[in-house]
């Protein structure tokens, strides 16, 4: 984070390249500064001097009369490089790059963005951009950019910081900002991250006491260590990030051996890191908004549970709330016979049970509908309450009436989440929000509004997501590629339980070997230049007698030497049958971005074809893995759904947790890891692979 403080609040600010045109990215930041009210010193920095806009210019950096905190970089992408040379000499530590012509034009601006950054480091000085919008700090009116967003005004000062990798989309963001009302600490885009990116702002504004939530637009990510650990700080510091996240690129070449491979995407990758490190993800701009300023607004802490009451005054749009939260994981308990029978005792025609359907008659009646909700509000079995008005204050006695019952209710509820979801004039909406109600126009975003707010309750009371470190001075050993039985000596060495097997290169050793074992037995071939056995037959199960050893050996030979003439074979891999259980698939595969990464999914069908998978960045701990596997949507299967036995879940979180430890610890020698089938046996009594496949790197 060095450097960024004066990046967000600059004493003192230099424009090299200052301009007199304010249509000119070296004139815009000056106007900016001056009619916003920026309280610090401008030094404009143009060869001829003189003055700038009314300012008196400088020829030079070295001319200043003192050094500034921060430069606004506004030349030629050829000149870049010598002017933040002359920024170090000069002992500014903090400059913005604005210009483009970088690395985003192809090689020759790559060349140029590698010098720069090359300067940079040697001179000691911090940059943003190349190709960037700059920065903004609206407690301190500090506007470090040539953005049009702010030429019809600033935003006003608030808890929201912005942080976004493209500069539209950030700019585009403060004026639905603005539009609304909403108040922001600080922005930035970060442009082509030479040197300072979109991880170093993030775990500023997780230190910055101006800022309590944070809306990140993210394009990509250059540091995953980095990225992760801010997300991180911001947890500690009990700081809400909320990610739209644009764009999805491939994990890269799936695998042709293995199932894990082909399950992979980079989308859903990202998707798994930001539930692990405790992250919403925004599905749209507006949707990204009505999270942070919910959060901004919020009169409390984030909800406790997902324990949902809605109260309408139209039974239709409690129809459509109950489906809405349904679909979107929230709860909606009964309310208690107690709650009911009060609410009828008032409104004897009123649906009572939740959603609660108070009717339009309650709307005539101010005091009745102020002591229903108060009712509701005091029911034990809810969290949250949504109350949906839908255009009712647009009448002004109506509106005067609302207005009254929640302030009075406020008075009594000081702490209590409650969310209005109505269609009304703007300054009934913010005497609302002035009174830390969060207001949200309706049904569908409301209900992702609260579940999002729910997720980040759960998230910030967890333990920090990274697990055990995987053991520096343990490397993995070099498996032969595609060896089943080393692979599955190697993951049993990182405490993943396998069945026991044994390798037999006649019929007469496997007849041997499956009476040493134990009927009945599997047979599965062993070649390292097989990867899919039942592809070529071979894999033969439930072989209960030595003849059924010995004809299924003989018939296997013939067909896998039939069907896979090239193969090396060594011979069949003997194992008891695994009788009880759950099929799953543990898999490991390398992320472009995120390194390796652990997937987890049923067998058979589940995976496969109802793509019903799941990922965590390694390593991580046996609870990580228990939240991981909680998130298929065939967990019930695991759970004990109609009557099945539950599933081991403990055996399973540390088969997973033990696995990412591996791939963290071979990050630089494995490249996948296929364990399939993993079988979970009912509670209390285990798991095991039955087969396992490594492709080394």
């Amino acid at each position: 984070m060095a450097g960024l403080s004066p990046l967000f609040r600059p004493a003192s600010i230099a424009i090299v390249g200052a301009s007199q045109d304010v249509a000119k990215i070296g004139g815009r930041p000056l106007q900016l500064l001056r009619t916003l009210g920026y309280g610090g010193a401008i030094y404009p920095v143009n060869s001829r001097g003189g003055e700038v806009q009314g300012v008196r210019a400088y020829t030079s950096m070295a001319e200043l009369p003192q050094p500034a905190d921060l430069a606004l970089i506004a030349v030629p992408a050829s000149g870049a490089a010598g002017a933040i040379e002359a920024c170090g000499a000069a002992g500014t530590r903090t400059a913005v790059v604005f210009t483009s012509g970088f690395a985003e034009t192809g090689t020759a601006g790559e060349q140029l963005q590698a010098e720069l950054k090359a300067t940079a480091r040697r001179c000691g000085v911090r940059v943003l951009g190349p190709n960037c919008l700059g920065a903004m700090s609206f407690p301190d009116r500090a506007f470090a950019t040539f953005s049009i967003a702010l030429q019809s005004g600033a935003v006003n000062p608030g808890a929201i910081g912005i942080v976004s990798q493209s500069g539209n989309i950030g700019a585009y963001l403060l004026l639905l900002a603005r539009e609304r009302g909403i108040g922001l600490s600080r922005w930035v885009a970060t442009g082509n991250e030479c040197d300072i990116d979109v991880a170093d702002c993030l775990e500023w504004m997780a230190t910055d006491p101006q800022t309590r939530v944070i809306l990140c637009c993210l394009e990509t990510c250059r540091d995953a260590d980095r990225l992760t650990a801010a997300f991180e700080a911001a947890r500690r510091a009990d700081k809400p990030v909320i990610v739209l996240k644009a764009g999805a690129s491939a994990v890269g070449q799936a695998a042709a051996r293995s199932h894990t491979g082909a399950l992979a995407g980079s989308d859903a990758v990202f998707d798994a890191v930001f539930r692990q490190f405790g992250v919403v993800r925004a599905g749209g701009i507006e949707e990204l908004l009505d999270i942070g300023q919910a959060v901004a607004d919020l009169p409390g802490g984030l909800p406790r549970g997902n324990r949902l009451g809605v109260y309408t005054l139209s039974g239709g749009f409690g129809v459509l709330a109950a489906d809405a939260a349904t679909a979107m994981g929230l709860d909606m308990p009964a309310l208690t016979p107690e709650t009911q029978q009060q609410i009828l005792e008032r409104v004897p025609f009123a649906g009572a049970r939740n959603p609660v359907d108070a009717t339009a008659h309650v709307t005539g009646q101010p005091e009745l509908f102020e002591r229903t909700l108060d009712i509701v509000l005091r029911d034990p079995t809810i969290d949250t309450l949504l109350v949906f008005l839908t255009s009712s204050p647009y009448v002004e006695r109506l509106r005067l009436n609302f207005e009254n019952a929640f302030r009075n209710l406020r008075r009594r509820y000081p702490d209590r989440l409650i969310v209005v979801s109505a269609h009304g004039p703007e300054d009934f909406v913010a005497r609302l929000r002035a009174e830390r109600y969060v207001v949200v126009d309706g049904v569908d975003r409301a209900c992702k509004v609260i579940a999002a707010l729910v997720r980040l309750g759960c998230y910030l009371k967890r333990m920090p997501a990274g697990g055990p470190a995987a053991p520096s001075a343990v490397a993995p050993p070099r498996v032969r590629d595609g060896d089943e039985r080393s692979a599955k000596q190697l993951i049993a060495q990182w405490g993943i339980p396998v069945v026991a097997d044994r390798l037999a290169a006649t019929a007469d050793a496997a007849v041997d070997a499956a009476a040493a074992l134990g009927f009945p037995v599997a047979l599965k071939i062993a070649s390292t230049d097989i990867a899919h056995k039942t592809e070529v037959g071979g894999v033969a199960l439930e072989l209960r007698t030595p003849a059924d050893v010995r004809h299924a050996f003989d018939t296997m030979m013939a067909g896998v030497r039939k069907r896979a003439a090239a193969a090396r074979i060594d011979g069949v891999l003997v194992s008891p049958m695994v009788t009880q259980g759950i099929e799953t698939i543990l898999g490991v595969t390398r992320d472009s971005i995120f390194g390796p990464v652990v997937m987890f999914g049923l067998g058979g069908v589940y995976a496969e074809v109802l793509n019903d998978v799941t990922f965590r960045r390694a390593p991580f701990d046996d609870d990580e893995a228990l939240r991981m596997i909680r998130e298929l949507r065939s967990f019930p299967v695991l759970d004990g759904a109609r009557g099945r036995p539950r599933a081991d879940l403990p055996a399973l979180a540390a088969a997973l947790a033990a696995l990412s430890r591996l791939a963290a610890a071979g990050s630089d020698t494995i490249a996948e890891i296929d364990v399939n089938p993993f079988v979970v046996l009912p509670e209390g009594k285990g798991a095991v692979a039955l087969d396992a496949l490594v492709v080394p790197r």
